[in-house]
């Protein structure tokens, strides 16, 4: 039963792959499917952090927003190659994280989260203020340039390619570190911290790795979104962000795989899709859709999903 579960579950990601891979020729815009992906890799970065460590962050606009204006600046102003653009802002979150975490995670609970928090909004305040983030203006016209000095990414069908890749990498890479000895101690602090304590585990060195390796990938997530839409804002870096990113996560499935992805998905689409016709409303439109699945489906749509599965699994055991 297990491995037909564990096949269903690969034919599904295959399947997913091969509608990913003919974006470009099914009438989809290639742009807002990157811009789908890169929030999709901030949701799943994100939820490593809190889906499966138990680590809930107010603060992760601030990973996103300062990589996106690190890759900016450094792209546009010292005319770097993206590829290095993109990892310097990877490297600059990471240490943010580094620091953000080192102060964070002596805390739990609702401490922990505003702590995060206040960290987020001095960034922010450091944003608004420097001289080459230009303000309220923000860092506009980024080049995408060319990959590694030979694969222009002028085309929107060769970057959306190249994000696609980086999300499929990137999303390999949380699994196989949830499935991980590490992700399964990461397990053991989210259920039960205590517990993992009086077994020997170094705690707060866990949690500090969890928080960095979420911090980098946020990081990640915000380089590329620069690269690809060609600007950073401070609306990347304000506390708004870090909501938008507890939605995604909640409302496609906290503590699943695929969740963050389709919620993700499913905010960007409607933010996108509604803000020519409502305006403003659409931040209401998108909180009613929150809260109607927060009431009906607790564990956010895959969660529920993937419940309804292991009830009817039971069953079918308890029938034989």
């Amino acid at each position: 039963m297990q491995r037909k579960a564990s096949s269903f579950i690969l034919l599904g990601y295959a399947a997913l792959l091969v509608v990913g891979l003919a974006v470009p020729f099914i009438g989809l815009y290639p742009v807002l499917v990157m811009k789908v992906l890169c929030f999709a890799i901030f949701a799943c970065a994100f939820n490593l952090l809190f889906g499966f460590t138990g680590l809930l962050s107010f603060g992760h606009a601030a990973f996103f927003g300062s990589a996106a204006y690190a890759t900016g600046w450094l792209v546009t102003r010292q005319n770097v190659s993206p590829e290095l653009g993109v990892l310097f802002g990877m490297g600059f979150a990471g240490l943010l994280g580094l620091v953000v975490g080192a102060i964070a995670i002596r805390r739990q609970g609702i401490y922990f989260a505003m702590i995060t928090l206040a960290l987020a909004q001095m960034v922010y305040f450091a944003c608004l203020q420097a001289s080459f983030t230009h303000g309220e203006d923000g860092l506009q016209g980024v080049p995408r340039g060319r990959l590694f000095g030979i694969l222009s990414l002028q085309s929107d069908t060769t970057s959306y390619y190249v994000v696609l890749a980086v999300f499929v990498l990137v999303f390999v890479f949380i699994r196989r570190i949830v499935h991980s000895p590490y992700g399964q101690v990461l397990k053991a602090i989210r259920e039960n911290e205590p517990r993992a304590v009086s077994l020997g585990y170094a705690v707060d060195r866990y949690k500090l790795l969890a928080f960095v390796l979420s911090a980098t990938l946020a990081g990640l997530a915000g380089s590329l979104k620069t690269v690809v839409l060609g600007f950073a804002t401070l609306s990347d870096v304000h506390w708004s962000m870090s909501g938008e990113v507890i939605l995604m996560t909640l409302l496609g499935g906290l503590g699943t795989f695929f969740g963050p992805v389709l919620g993700a998905g499913i905010v960007i689409s409607l933010q996108d899709g509604l803000s020519d016709r409502v305006g403003s409303w659409v931040t209401v439109i998108i909180g009613v859709i929150f809260v109607v699945c927060v009431l009906l489906f607790r564990r956010g749509i895959v969660g529920e999903y993937v419940a309804f599965r292991a009830r009817n699994r039971s069953r079918a055991g308890q029938a034989d």
